[in-house]
């Protein structure tokens, strides 16, 4: 018993400890995860395993392995920020695989990038078509950066010489059948007028999955039963 409550022990321990680290780190390296920070967590992990699992290594010496690893990691990034040098070392640097419309196979080779691979990113990007692509540049985290040719560039309002409105930020009033009280009362919004607008659907609040006012000052509402008796889609 006494065996078991000491993994129990370990393991939680072991993921506040990355929890902590993660947050000292900011979300920027989280969400834009480089070569010294890939190299940084696949580290981490496995330490924080061996520390959750590994009964046979004291934590006191892993967890000095975290605290030692954080602040090399920690030192690499300030050495980045200062030196250029160091900063395409340690990071990175983006690299040009499309340029003027040309695909740049040496880079292409050079980068282990696969025209599969350019063709999905490009995708997830919305176009389906290479031909509208004038530059395509992989940044250091992985993802592409893509600059559209002129004749392909979304017409802005500013283009058409339309007045621009004034939007807000999307507030949440309801989710899963409860009202978000502080949202409703932080952004100045009437119970009531909530009520009269499910009312007008002939539901009630328990109905209610979600519901949140757009930035156009409207009512979105999502019930439980939508009414939609073959999805397109269904897992």
């Amino acid at each position: 018993m006494h065996q078991y409550i000491e993994i129990i022990i370990r393991t939680v321990s072991a993921l506040l400890i990355l929890l902590l680290i993660a947050k000292w780190h900011g979300k920027q390296t989280v969400s834009n995860m480089t070569f010294h920070d890939f190299a940084t967590a696949i580290s981490m992990g496995a330490i924080a395993a061996n520390l959750a699992f590994n009964e046979k290594v004291p934590a006191k010496y892993l967890i000095l392995c975290l605290v030692i690893l954080t602040l090399t990691s920690v030192g690499l990034s300030w050495l980045s920020l200062k030196s250029t040098m160091a900063r395409k070392w340690i990071s990175g640097s983006p690299t040009v695989v499309i340029e003027h419309g040309k695909i740049l196979d040496d880079n292409m080779r050079k980068l282990k990038f696969t025209l599969d691979s350019l063709n999905q990113s490009l995708r997830q990007k919305d176009i389906f078509d290479i031909t509208e692509v004038d530059y395509a540049v992989l940044e250091t985290n992985g993802r592409l950066s893509v600059k559209k040719k002129e004749e392909y560039l979304n017409v802005t309002r500013k283009d058409l010489k339309l007045r621009s409105s004034k939007s807000t930020f999307p507030v949440e009033l309801i989710m899963d059948g409860k009202i978000m009280d502080k949202n409703v009362s932080d952004n100045g919004i009437s119970e009531e007028w909530l009520l009269s607008h499910i009312r007008k659907k002939g539901k009630k609040i328990e109905d209610v999955f979600y519901a949140v006012k757009s930035s156009n000052g409207k009512l979105y509402l999502d019930f439980y039963h939508d009414g939609i008796h073959a999805p397109v889609d269904k897992e």
